[in-house]
C-alpha cells in the first residue's frame, strides 16, 4: 500500500478543476472500463480519501486512466489494420449503390452520403425531399443477438435509405457505428455498447409510420443475425416498415424453414415470402420482399453497377442464381 505524504501547499483550484472537468467529460475515456470495475475504484477511493473531494476526483482520474491505457493502446494496435480493410467505395459508386436503395422518383432529390474510414458517414450530396441514402459496412444487424462481433467484416454491403422519421430514429445507429469504428473501438466493445443503447432506450424509435427503402439489387449481410453471424451476398429488393413492438406472434408468420435453405444457397427468395418481423422491440420493421419479377428487372437495370462491384470482390459477384444473365 502505496502512502499519499502530502500535497502542494499551493493549488491553482480552478485550473486543476477545469482541467479534470475537461478530463471527465471526454465520453471516451470510460467506454472501455465495466460499471463493476469503475464502481469498485470509485468505492476504494472514497474509503480511504473520502468521497466527493478533490484528491478523490485526481486519484480516479489516474487509477482509471492506468486501467484504460492498456486497453486503448491494444485497441489501437490490434484494430487499426482491421479498420483500415473497410476500404471505402469508388465515390461514383458508392453514390449509385446508395440511391439504388430508393426508388427512382425519389433518387435525384435525396441526401446521400459516402463513408469516410477515418471519421463516419459525410454528407456527399445534400438533398431536399427528406430522404437519406448511404451504403453501411458494418450495419445494424451486427449489433443483433447474443453472438460475439470478433471482427469488423471487411466485405458487408448495406445499401439502405430512411425517411426523415427514420434518419432521426433508426439512422443514428448506422452513423454512431461508423463513427466508433473508424475511431478504432474494437469489435465486441462497439457492440456492447449499441446493444446496451437500445436497452436503455437511447435510441428513440421512428416518431411516425413511415419506411426505410432497400431496393438495391444487392445486399451482403447477415442472414439471420438474431441467431448467428454468417453472411450471405443476396439480391433481396424490399421495403421495410416501422413496426415498433410489434412481434412475429402477432404477425404470425416467418420465412418458413425451406425458404432460409434456399435463401442462403441461391442468394434470394425462390419464392417470396409473407411480410414478416426482424429486429422485434422500438426499432422493429415489417419487411415485405419484392416479388420474382420486380427483383429480376432491378437486377437488369442495375446490371452495369453489378458488374463493376463483381470486379472489385468475388463477394460482391451475385450468386449465379440470382444474375441477371443467368
Amino acid at each position: 500500500m502505496y502512502e499519499i505524504i502530502g500535497a502542494p501547499k499551493v493549488v491553482d483550484r480552478k485550473a486543476f478543476q477545469a482541467e479534470l472537468d475537461t478530463l471527465l467529460s471526454r465520453r471516451g475515456l470510460f467506454r472501455a472500463i465495466s460499471k463493476e470495475r469503475k464502481n469498485d475504484c470509485d468505492d476504494y477511493l472514497a474509503a480511504n480519501y473520502g468521497r466527493g473531494s478533490l484528491i478523490m476526483k485526481m486519484l480516479t482520474i489516474i487509477v482509471v486512466a492506468a486501467l484504460l491505457f492498456p486497453v486503448t493502446t491494444s485497441a489501437q494496435n490490434t484494430q487499426t489494420a482491421n479498420v483500415s480493410d473497410i476500404q471505402p467505395l469508388p465515390r461514383d459508386l458508392e453514390i449509385q449503390l446508395a440511391l439504388s436503395a430508393l426508388p427512382p422518383q425519389l433518387r435525384d432529390n435525396a441526401t446521400v452520403y459516402v463513408l469516410n474510414p477515418d471519421k463516419g458517414f459525410e454528407v456527399a450530396r445534400k438533398g431536399t425531399n427528406g430522404f437519406h441514402a448511404f451504403v453501411a459496412r458494418t450495419g445494424d444487424d451486427a449489433m443483433q443477438g447474443a453472438w460475439p462481433l470478433t471482427k469488423y467484416p471487411e466485405d458487408t454491403l448495406y445499401p439502405i435509405s430512411f425517411d426523415s422519421a427514420g434518419a432521426k430514429a433508426n439512422m443514428r445507429g448506422f452513423f454512431d457505428i461508423a463513427e466508433m469504428q473508424a475511431k478504432g473501438t474494437q469489435p465486441e466493445t462497439l457492440k456492447r455498447l449499441i446493444q446496451e443503447r437500445y436497452k436503455t432506450g437511447y435510441y428513440k424509435a421512428p416518431e411516425r409510420a413511415g419506411c426505410s427503402y432497400m431496393l438495391s439489387p444487392i445486399l451482403r449481410t447477415y442472414v439471420n443475425p438474431d441467431a448467428s453471424d454468417n453472411i450471405v451476398t443476396a439480391s433481396v429488393p424490399h421495403v421495410m416498415c416501422y413496426a415498433p413492438n410489434v412481434s412475429t406472434t402477432e404477425i404470425g408468420v416467418m420465412p418458413t424453414a425451406e425458404q432460409l435453405r434456399d435463401f442462403i444457397q441461391h442468394g434470394g427468395w425462390m419464392q417470396t415470402p409473407a411480410p414478416f418481423v426482424i429486429h422485434h422491440g422500438p426499432h422493429g420493421y415489417l419487411v415485405h420482399v419484392g416479388g420474382v419479377a420486380e427483383r429480376e428487372a432491378i437486377d437488369k437495370e442495375d446490371e452495369a453497377m453489378l458488374a463493376r462491384l463483381c470486379k472489385i470482390r468475388d463477394s460482391w459477384c451475385l450468386p449465379a442464381a440470382m444474375s441477371p444473365k443467368h
